[in-house]
């Protein structure tokens, strides 16, 4: 209603809203669907801020869990967290849901992102302890992100990760995708860290041998 109306007749503005009320009670509720990540990442290419609202919940944890690993750095994760969506929102059309899913696209965004943040970093003397010992070396890999997106982009992602031992397989899954520490993957597993960490690399490798023999996607399939 017209704000000058509501004003100058608030006793008729307000039972004019009484009656819309009554009459929205008499209508059926609808059974609001929750979209895919994949429709979702269609509303964001046509400007809808509620879908990356929608999105941004989703995948927050995840994102900052995979920017924080890689960075070392809580200011520097959320702000890579930001970063991504801002990244989400500007360049959504570039997202092909033919070629792999909206999680991993989003995935292999962050880590792209994430690795060159560290690059940059690491150029200003960002790092000043020397103690970082206990990060994952793999992470300090550049071939790290190529493999990753090599993985993520094939269709037959899933049977690559079959063929690695349960626990591999749990781990790198749990590290990844789901956007666990170590520390929490061994909690959850009910293994020591030491375990942990060698099914991470032990997984990895694997993980390269079988990128080696098998063939490439099809980028136009």
């Amino acid at each position: 209603m017209d704000a000058f109306l509501t004003f100058r007749l608030p006793g008729l503005a307000a039972a004019a809203e009484a009656d819309t009320d009554r009459r929205a009670l008499a209508q059926p509720v609808p059974v609001v669907r929750e979209l895919s990540d994949e429709a979702l990442m269609g509303c964001i290419s046509e400007g809808d801020k509620e879908a990356l609202g929608s999105l941004f919940r989703r995948y927050a944890r995840l994102v900052r869990g995979v920017a924080y690993r890689i960075l070392q750095d809580p200011s520097e994760a959320d702000d890579l967290l930001q970063d991504v969506f801002l990244f989400i929102h500007a360049k959504s059309k570039l997202f092909d849901p033919s070629k792999s899913s909206a999680r991993s696209w989003i995935v292999q965004v962050t880590y792209s992102r994430a690795i060159d943040r560290r690059r940059h970093l690491l150029s200003r003397h960002f790092y000043t302890r020397v103690d970082l010992a206990d990060m994952i070396r793999e992470q300090r890999d550049p071939a790290l992100k190529d493999m990753l997106g090599s993985i993520l982009d094939r269709a037959d992602a899933q049977k690559l990760f079959e063929a690695l031992s349960e626990n591999q397989r749990q781990t790198l899954i749990l590290f990844f995708f789901e956007g666990f520490t170590l520390d929490e993957i061994a909690l959850k597993l009910g293994q020591t860290r030491g375990n942990i960490k060698n099914h991470y690399f032990r997984g990895l490798e694997k993980l390269r041998k079988l990128l080696q023999c098998v063939p490439q996607r099809n980028s136009a399939v």
